[in-house]
């Protein structure tokens, strides 16, 4: 299944302000004046209040606590914030009536960024909040380029599918899985029949056409928790976990189909494009080498037996293949077209 991993979008926490303070005045000053800035308000009447709503997701990320609350004051509270911190930071405004430098030394310290004294000016409770929000802003633009990243590490530029490595360290997890559980891990290796034609007669740019509609197609082909996979050049990686030999003989015919029944759309025209596919399945203890090999004799055989079909190699859970079996331990078997 194409995968792309979404950063945690701190686009609407960002914007929204939650305001932690017992008394009704201060709370209502505000949630009234930040609302007329533009930003999204949730108030607390207590710091436990607080904290419950500081557990679901995407609360804010921008804080304005009152020190001394009922229950939980803001200096316990910024504690828990930043004992319990994770990949989002959140910024936090701490206000108090206290203006010792010792007081304000002792709130930096619990986990504040920033403090404010009341009776406060609201000129600088406006600039304080947009220094707060300016942070905010470049951890998430550090988000993003951070999941662009991680992106880029695990899947094929091109398709958006995941990468050679990435593919087969799945695999890796899907068969230790499946021995744990006692079920059986199937594999697809599909190639594109005659890609060097498509890419000779249309170009390369027609040719990388080709192969984001095949990566399309193959996606919708295989159930929701399949993994795909770009192996190299024209040839695609499926993992399928808990997988059957018929659910595996099924799902490789439809992925044919895909690409039998329907021409791919190119800038230069219409192209039909086939596919060949090599299957294998293994249910016990299989080196995911013996797999691949597997996989790579059965889509060879269907190649050599004339492209545009399946061929399913099936390997029964042998620690090695059998030493009297010339095949390597492989059962082929062509599936009607």
């Amino acid at each position: 299944m194409i995968f792309a991993p979404q950063p945690e979008s701190p686009g609407v926490a960002r914007e929204t302000v939650l305001v932690a303070e017992d008394d009704p005045i201060f709370r209502r000053l505000f949630e009234s004046r930040l609302q007329s800035w533009g930003y999204r308000v949730i108030t607390a009447e207590d710091g436990t209040q607080a904290w419950e709503l500081l557990q679901r997701r995407n609360t804010a990320d921008l804080l304005i606590l009152d020190w001394i609350m009922p229950g939980v004051d803001g200096i316990e509270l910024c504690r828990r914030i930043r004992a319990t911190q994770q990949d989002r930071y959140r910024y936090i405004l701490l206000v108090s009536g206290k203006d010792e430098k010792q007081d304000v030394v002792s709130g930096l310290e619990a986990g504040a960024d920033d403090y404010l004294t009341k009776p406060f000016d609201i000129g600088e409770l406006r600039a304080r909040v947009r220094a707060g929000i300016r942070i905010l802003t470049l951890q998430h633009e550090l988000i993003q380029a951070r999941e662009a990243l991680r992106f880029q590490a695990t899947h094929d530029d091109l398709t958006g599918l995941w990468s050679r490595g990435t593919t087969l360290h799945l695999l890796k997890g899907e068969l230790e899985r499946g021995l744990r559980a006692r079920t059986p891990t199937g594999i697809l290796m599909i190639d594109v029949d005659h890609f060097k034609r498509v890419n000779d007669t249309f170009g390369h740019l027609n040719g990388d056409t080709v192969l984001i509609e095949a990566a399309r197609r193959i996606d919708r082909s295989v159930r929701i928790y399949d993994f795909v996979g770009r192996y190299g050049g024209e040839e695609f990686l499926v993992v399928l976990s808990n997988c059957t030999l018929e659910d595996l003989q099924k799902i490789a015919e439809r992925a044919r189909r895909a690409f039998a029944e329907a021409p791919v759309m190119m800038r230069a025209g219409e192209v039909s494009v086939t596919v060949s596919i090599g299957g294998a399945m293994a249910s016990g203890e299989v080196p995911e080498l013996g797999l691949l090999s597997a996989a790579d004799s059965a889509l060879y055989e269907a190649k050599r037996s004339g492209r545009d079909r399946v061929v399913i190699g099936c390997w029964e859970g042998h620690r090695s293949p059998p030493s009297n079996t010339a095949d390597g331990g492989i059962q082929l078997t062509t599936l009607r077209k």
